[in-house]
């Protein structure tokens, strides 16, 4: 019986790969991005100690969405959310907006950091794993990391187990990195009809 079970998900789950791979399947739509915007301070500082990282200048195109890439991110977010788990940079470090990989813990940017730098292990570039910043519904901060494909942007993050495409997920998006200059960011035209609290501030 467990045989036959774990044949029946894997066979549930190549079919999904398959339609993801399947041109005729509708694709993600693309983030509308606007002009240079402000650095994130934690980005800025996460800069200075890896400087190489956000001096890349790209102008490639999105990342092909086959199944194999596909899989690989399902594997990368649903690893990373598994092994770290979620703390505060106050509870942390004891001060606010540190930006850094984790090891067993770390608060949203850190998540989005270290799936950024395994996916770039695993082939994908860095032009194409872009951070993002967000508000969510109830007016908190937050950050996801956005994969940019062929077929729309992806959005990878610690509070949702499944990949959805980013105009599907019920944020107010508001920026993030550029996608031919890391060290650059852009604000996001999110013409959605999103419901978002007030801004909290802390």
């Amino acid at each position: 019986m467990l045989k036959k079970t774990i044949l029946i998900g894997a066979a549930l789950l190549l079919t999904c790969m398959n339609a993801l791979a399947d041109p005729s399947v509708s694709a993600a739509a693309v983030m509308k991005t606007g002009g240079r915007t402000s650095q994130p301070i934690g980005h800025y500082e996460f800069c200075q100690t890896y400087k190489s990282e956000c001096k890349i200048r790209s102008d490639d195109k999105p990342t092909p969405l086959t199944s194999k890439t596909w899989t690989l991110m399902v594997q990368v977010n649903s690893s990373v959310n598994a092994k770290v788990q979620p703390a505060t940079d106050m509870d942390i470090w004891g001060k606010a907006e540190v930006w850094s990989y984790p090891t067993t813990v770390g608060d949203c940017e850190d998540y989005v950091l270290l799936k950024r730098k395994m996916l770039n292990e695993s082939g994908i570039p860095l032009g194409d794993l872009l951070i993002t910043v967000v508000r969510q519904m109830n007016g908190e901060g937050h950050a996801v990391l956005t994969v940019r494909t062929d077929r729309g942007d992806y959005v990878l993050d610690n509070l949702e187990p499944r990949i959805k495409p980013w105009n599907e997920t019920n944020y107010d998006y508001l920026k993030r990195q550029a996608s031919n200059n890391t060290g650059a960011w852009v604000s996001i035209n999110d013409d959605r009809q999103v419901l978002v609290g007030s801004i909290e501030t802390k």
